[in-house]
């Protein structure tokens, strides 16, 4: 049987605040600029490594230099762009906003500068790029290893365990030293290193290094950008993965990626060790729904969540071509950030799916008015070929031609097929099937157990011309030309002409 979901008030009422607020909350706004990490005067070079990106810029003889920082280290741009410009013989500028999420490279922004490089600072997703040559700087957040270390040692007793050991990017720097302390005390602690890579910039790719291994005594895994190797007597199931950092989008990423793992966390914030206890089954479950809403739709819309990660263009041709065969409509959106009232625009829209980097793709659109997908659940939605096994994949690289988990569409997967949807109990079509041509209001028989049902519009053309209000009238030559004037002056809440 089908279900549908029960829409509270509390929910409209919160919809209905995304769509519209108060006036007064436009000016009354205020950022918080002193969020995040403060580094000391005294530490600032250190932990932004400024000699070493100067020493980088010198070796290329980089004129253009383009700096992007997160809103938490923006504070700090000036100082820096300021000790690196006294050196070199550039052009030191900051990127005040990034055109999508900070954890990727703005290759768009630096691009309307002719920037020849780019210094990315603090949190990375750790993205490939092509275009612009990257270094990052992940910054060097304190951890007290001899805290970690004897926690380790508390916790995990079987010194035979096999233990991996994940992490966020600002505690790269202090992983050689809990590495020597943990390989002493237990005989199968594995380290994962950082992938990346960037044209002619900063480059780590282990994730093809590792190939090179003799596949006779160990295996190359690599997740989530982290790739470590694995000796082949044990599972990849098997390990306990250990991760030092705090609760954020990286470890949601790997929990949802190595879902059949245990997870322990470590935060050197407030030097906790705990189990991860959320539940993998329920956040699977929630991503399988998402597919059978997918299945559901009609017109598909594809948001482009990133123009600066390698391969997006190639997985939107892939999705293009997949929502075609599956005999849905397709439409490509590129609205920068995401916001609710942007999707909102287009209601003719069933389910949007979102093109981005791993941490940014799984997006709860519980307040938006139509569901938003990842790739990978749209390529189950619409590849027959491809089978839920609860394996799951935030990187939509892995579903390309050369990715981990590429599935080829088959000959047989264009026909079209009916079977029940698990969220409406109607029937569904997935795939081409001949019918007869008739009008977006016509009457036809549709099977013995439903006598009639009208036919739905089959693309948004004819959505749009079904609406009563279509945007702003034209009115071609229809206007009289008038000079110029003086236009009002101040902000929409309140010209400086009106009275208060």
């Amino acid at each position: 049987m089908g279900f549908t979901p029960h829409v509270s008030a509390n929910t409209v009422r919160k919809m209905t605040a995304n769509f519209s607020s108060p006036d007064e909350d436009v000016i009354s706004r205020k950022l918080d600029v002193n969020s995040g990490r403060n580094v000391s005067k005294d530490l600032l070079e250190k932990f932004y490594e400024i000699q070493d990106c100067i020493e980088w810029i010198q070796k290329h003889d980089y004129k253009k230099i383009a700096l992007q920082m997160p809103d938490e280290l923006m504070k700090d741009s000036v100082p820096i762009a300021d000790k690196i410009q006294s050196q070199i013989e550039g052009k030191v500028f900051i990127l005040g906003d990034t055109s999508y999420g900070s954890c990727c490279v703005d290759e768009v922004t630096a691009e309307h500068y002719n920037a020849d490089c780019i210094i990315h600072y603090g949190h990375s997703c750790l993205s490939p790029t092509r275009r612009i040559p990257v270094k990052f700087v992940f910054g060097q957040s304190p951890v007290d290893v001899p805290d970690l270390v004897s926690k380790v040692k508390d916790i995990f007793t079987d010194k035979d365990k096999l233990i991996v050991l994940l992490y966020d990017t600002c505690y790269n720097h202090a992983i050689d030293a809990i590495a020597t302390e943990l390989k002493q005390h237990f005989h199968n602690f594995i380290v994962s290193e950082l992938s990346f890579q960037s044209g002619n910039g900063d480059s780590n790719n282990s994730c093809i290094n590792n190939s090179s291994n003799d596949p006779s005594k160990e295996k190359s895994i690599c997740k989530c950008n982290r790739s470590f190797k694995l000796p082949l007597n044990h599972s990849l199931d098997s390990a306990m993965m250990l991760y030092i950092g705090q609760e954020n989008l990286t470890l949601t990423n790997l929990i949802m990626t190595l879902n059949k793992c245990s997870f322990y966390t470590y935060n050197p914030l407030n030097f906790e060790l705990r189990k991860e206890s959320s539940n993998v089954n329920r956040m699977l479950m929630k991503r399988f729904y998402m597919v059978e809403k997918a299945k559901d739709a009609n017109i598909v819309g594809i948001v482009v969540g990133t123009l600066g990660v390698a391969d997006y263009l190639k997985v939107i041709e892939r999705l293009k071509s997949l929502i075609k065969q599956a005999g849905k409509k397709s439409y490509t959106f590129v609205v920068g950030k995401l916001n609710v009232p942007k999707l909102a625009n287009f209601l003719e829209v069933d389910v949007y799916v979102l093109v981005a980097c791993p941490e940014n793709t799984l997006l709860d659109s519980s307040e938006f008015y139509k569901p938003v997908v990842s790739v990978y659940e749209m390529e189950m939605a619409c590849n027959r070929s491809r089978e839920w096994t609860g394996d799951y994949h935030t990187d939509f690289r892995d579903i390309l031609p050369d990715g981990s988990d590429y599935v080829p569409i088959q000959d047989s997967d264009m026909e079209g097929t009916t079977d029940v949807s698990l969220i409406t109990g109607k029937l569904r079509t997935i795939g081409h099937v001949t019918q007869p041509e008739v009008t977006s209001t016509s009457i036809v028989p549709r099977n013995e157990a439903m006598a009639v049902t009208t036919v739905k519009a089959e693309n948004a053309e004819e959505f749009f011309s079904s609406r009563s209000w279509k945007g702003l009238e034209q009115n071609l030559g229809q206007t009289e030309v008038s000079d110029a004037v003086e236009g009002m002056k101040g902000i929409a809440a309140g010209y400086s002409n009106e009275q208060k």
